[in-house]
């Protein structure tokens, strides 16, 4: 039965999906255009990549704060290395580490020091921002060359021509290397959740702490895997981010984590732990991301934004609630 009330929730959030594209496809038919396409594909690998690592963490019943200011840190380190003459690929694979070390101290904050995961990662949250804005002065980090651009602003496919005119064309934009690399981590979230031991102790923990401890499950261990695991996304969202951008900015990711929060549980995970899927979250990813872009194209403010992202958030948790009732 409970099966079934879940299946109903993301067949719910994908027909709010579809009718969200059909109202703001009416509203502006530039909506439907492949370059605004291709804007909300990239506004939602964001959103995506960060929701999936705050569904780890939400099915093992805790929450993350910190991985907006974890995305700004990691590209802060990032741009640092560049600007001190390391190569760009080993610099954003160390951006990621950064995240992931950043969700290893939560871990261990959360699991030994027995600090709630709302207080620990606040403070997390605190200390990666304030590390990213001493460590640049609050200002941004420019001039990092052209291969730092390319994971945020390439493309796999991409035909480009010379017109007459001597400037080039672009035939056909190509699929976003940020959309490969949202799919692709999708995939392995997935089948890490569904098909590998530490997906069914992040279940299990979430379901029930203690039953899992008694069934010999590492209750700590498999929460430090999983910030672990959601501060890395969180990195890895700062390199496409701070790609895009082709500058590093200290200040970038703000409210993240409520996007991420958002996106998981659209999709159906429960903040009382023990439930959630990856599909859902991109579903709810999808969400947000059409959202914004449609309300940013029919003139609506970001404050505006702000007040209905947090409403629909009070929905999607009131309606898990009632379920939980049940």
């Amino acid at each position: 039965m409970e099966g079934v009330s879940r299946l109903a929730q993301k067949l719910a959030a994908l027909v709010t999906l579809l009718a969200l594209i059909v109202a703001f496809s009416f509203g502006n038919p530039a909506f439907l255009s492949i370059n605004n396409g291709l804007t909300v594909l990239l506004q939602t690998s964001i959103i995506g990549l960060l929701g999936i690592g705050m569904t780890l963490v939400i099915v093992t019943g805790g929450i993350d704060l910190s991985v907006g200011s974890v995305l700004a840190l990691s590209g802060t380190v990032c741009g640092l290395l560049i600007q001190g003459g390391l190569p760009v690929v080993p610099a954003m694979g160390l951006g990621v580490a950064t995240g992931a070390l950043c969700g290893v101290f939560n871990g261990l904050v959360i699991t030994k020091l027995r600090i709630t995961p709302f207080v620990a990662t606040l403070g997390m949250m605190l200390i990666a921002r304030g590390l990213a804005l001493q460590l640049t002065g609050a200002a941004p980090i420019s001039r990092l060359g052209e291969t730092f651009g390319l994971l945020g602003n390439g493309a796999l496919f991409r035909v480009v021509e010379m017109g007459e005119n001597g400037f080039p064309r672009v035939i056909f934009p190509g699929v976003p290397y940020p959309a490969i690399l949202l799919l692709v981590v999708a995939l392995l979230a997935a089948y890490l959740l569904r098909r590998r031991q530490l997906g069914r102790h992040i279940y299990a923990v979430g379901s029930n702490e203690d039953a899992a401890r008694l069934s010999g499950v590492n209750v700590d261990r498999t929460k430090i895997a999983a910030y672990a695991l959601s501060g890395g996304l969180a990195g890895l969202a700062g390199m496409v981010l701070m790609s895009r951008l082709i500058t590093v900015q200290p200040n970038e990711g703000v409210m993240a984590e409520l996007d991420a929060i958002a996106a998981a549980v659209i999709g159906g995970a429960s903040l009382m732990g023990g439930v959630g899927n990856i599909s859902g979250t991109m579903i709810g990813a999808f969400i947000i991301g059409v959202l914004r872009n449609g309300l940013n194209m029919a003139g609506v403010s970001s404050f505006i934004q702000q007040i209905v992202i947090g409403l629909v958030v009070i929905g999607a948790v009131y309606v898990d609630q009632l379920r939980n009732r049940r």
